[in-house]
């Protein structure tokens, strides 16, 4: 009988957590007791854990943001640690005390599966006010072993006097940043409802403006704020408006409706036959106007694009300086910008396929994060090339022109000129040419007397067999035919297609429309799709059940057709969105199969 073995270890860090390792000991533990292994075996096992190389165990990868910045010296805000994975122990954030007062701190996970995989998340949420102003560090936080990013955020003085009554228990603030924007810029909007007073409900309208897109950014921010010496709760939202043609537009007033508590000194709780008892008050917000630019003249690009900030780069699947002759390799394009929607970003592959090279571009992938600071679009292109010749070859530069609308400048990202190299494959040459040697005629062979030899009667009889075969054969194939044609045909259902036929026409007349550059045209075709896919009757309807970039598009062509400043359109883009354009597959799925339904009410 094997005695108990008692092991003491102290784990090291070799770029794991601790948690990690203890998991992976109850693991070797638990198999060991199992399986009754020699205590050698276990020992070698937690050798192995103790010295498996870091790479297996990677640190926790610990994360640091706040929900505003910048923030001013008598407003609360929120610091957001994420970690990836269970960190090494619980996080000490008393660094965070020589500049800042924790007011409140609170913890939750999250776990996702995306396309069959399990990700987890950790979130601390710490509720803090800055002891002082400047440029304050959020210092890196130790989690055990693991460590956080470090964090800087600028800390105003105290706001100055708002123009508001402090006899008000609800006020709603609005401010747009840049009020005079260039077309299809981005404009921040942000709205501020301040309260000292609660609310058992509360309904709040989003801003309108037509002839722009307009995206909510994020979620809700909570803090508390001191106005004129008066104590708020302040809830803060925020818009993204990308206006889409010049001149001037007005955001309306944001209208609030609200249920107050009132506050006439009875107990806050009443019982379930005597609730709190609530006034109904309804708000308003100022309107803003917005003094929308034109294109610059300065600009020079083909295609209008402004952004904050616009960054292009170039992936290799493999050595595109060693490319074989016939297999791929993946060249991967992103374009990656700020302020900017999916629908404005241009395309990225320029490679044409000849005789000595083949590309085969993938379906784009285009993404949008709404940021608090933000729309950010990302635009990835993956192109297979495969060259049919051994050589070297130029793949053309990529240049993309843009208004950077904090400098007020054009601006061209490039991606320079690059060469490939395409080498012959090992054991592709052709082999060389083998003399023809003349067939030696071989002696007549001899048969072998013990060999059997067939008789002619034997002969006959399987003639005999053979056509009787044939025969049945025959008779079975000539039953199955009879059969076949007294058969009753079977009544084949009619299927209506008229109404794919109908979107099929309208398609087609779309990609003519589009082909010939008539805005006319194709705004009768894609109401005309629209009426049959959607049963909308007007290209606002329409756009607003597309996906962003046809969106986009069906409005710049609204733009072209009604607006004061109509322009010579080009249905090129419009098209390639419209054929991307996942929606359509959507709503197919979700048609009526024509079933009953399970219950009925």
């Amino acid at each position: 009988m094997t005695s108990p073995i008692t092991l003491t270890c102290k784990p090291r860090r070799l770029g794991c957590s601790l948690s990690a390792t203890q998991h992976l000991l109850s693991r070797y533990v638990g198999l060991t007791k199992s399986l009754l292994v020699q205590p050698t075996t276990l020992i070698f096992l937690v050798l192995l854990n103790l010295f498996w190389p870091a790479s297996s165990f990677a640190a926790a990868h610990i994360t640091a943001a706040v929900d505003r910045n910048p923030i001013s010296l008598d407003e609360s805000f929120q610091i957001i640690f994420t970690a990836s994975e269970s960190p090494d122990d619980n996080p000490n954030f008393k660094p965070l005390e020589q500049d800042f007062k924790i007011l409140g701190q609170s913890q939750s996970s999250n776990i996702s599966v995306i396309n069959g995989t399990a990700t987890r998340s950790i979130r601390w949420v710490l509720k803090v006010i800055a002891k002082r102003a400047g440029n304050l560090s959020i210092p890196a936080i130790k989690f055990g072993d693991d460590v956080s990013q470090a964090l800087t955020i600028s800390v105003t003085q105290q706001a100055a006097s708002k123009n508001i009554d402090t006899d008000q228990e609800l006020y709603l603030e609005v401010e747009a940043t840049p009020q005079s924007p260039y077309v299809q810029s981005q404009v921040l909007y942000t709205l501020r409802l301040y309260r000292r007073v609660d609310l058992a409900q509360a309904s709040l309208s989003d801003p309108e403006l037509a002839d722009a897109v307009v995206e909510k950014l994020g979620d809700d921010s909570n803090y508390s704020t001191q106005v004129n010496g008066v104590s708020y709760l302040v809830t803060e939202r925020k818009y993204a408006i990308f206006p889409q043609k010049s001149g001037s537009l007005t955001i309306k007033p944001l209208v609030l409706n609200a249920e107050v508590v009132s506050s006439n000194g009875r107990p806050r709780f009443n019982g379930f036959f005597n609730p709190q008892s609530t006034q109904t008050k309804r708000i308003e917000s100022k309107a803003i106007t917005l003094d929308v630019k034109p294109v610059p003249s300065a600009f020079t690009g083909k295609h209008w694009l402004s952004a904050e900030q616009l960054e292009i780069k170039q992936e290799w699947s493999g050595d595109f300086q060693q490319m074989k002759v016939g297999e791929p390799v993946t060249r991967t394009l992103t374009l990656h910008v700020k302020g900017a929607t999916v629908g404005q970003l241009p395309e990225l592959n320029t490679l044409k396929t000849n005789n000595q090279i083949k590309a085969y571009p993938d379906q784009p992938t285009l993404q949008e994060q709404k940021n608090a600071d933000g729309v950010v679009a990302l635009r990835e292109e993956k192109i297979a090339i495969i060259p049919s010749q051994s050589g070297d070859y130029s793949l053309p530069a990529i240049e993309i022109p843009w208004f950077n609308s904090q400098t007020q400048k054009m601006e061209i990202a490039k991606l320079p000129e690059t060469t490939i190299t395409a080498i012959a494959a090992p054991g592709s040459q052709p082999a060389p040419a083998q003399p023809v040697i003349p067939p030696v005629q071989q002696p007549a062979q001899k048969v072998d007397a013990a060999a059997p030899v067939l008789t002619n009667v034997e002969i006959q009889q399987n003639d005999v067999w053979m056509w009787a075969t044939l025969f049945l054969a025959v008779g079975w194939l000539l039953t199955v035919l009879y059969f076949l044609s007294n058969r009753r045909p079977a009544v084949k259902p009619v299927i209506d297609n008229s109404k794919h036929l109908q979107v099929e026409d309208s398609i087609k007349r779309l990609k003519k429309a589009c082909a010939d550059d008539n805005a006319h045209a194709a705004k009768d075709a894609l109401l005309a799709w629209g009426k049959q896919q959607f049963n909308a009757g007007s290209l606002g309807a329409i756009a607003e059940l597309c996906e962003a970039r046809l969106r986009d598009e069906i409005l710049a062509l609204n733009q072209v057709l009604y607006g004061k400043e109509a322009g010579q359109w080009q249905g090129k883009k419009l098209f390639q969105t419209f054929t991307e354009n996942k929606a359509r597959t959507k709503l197919a799925g979700t048609a009526d199969d024509g079933l009953e339904p399970l219950y009925r009410l």
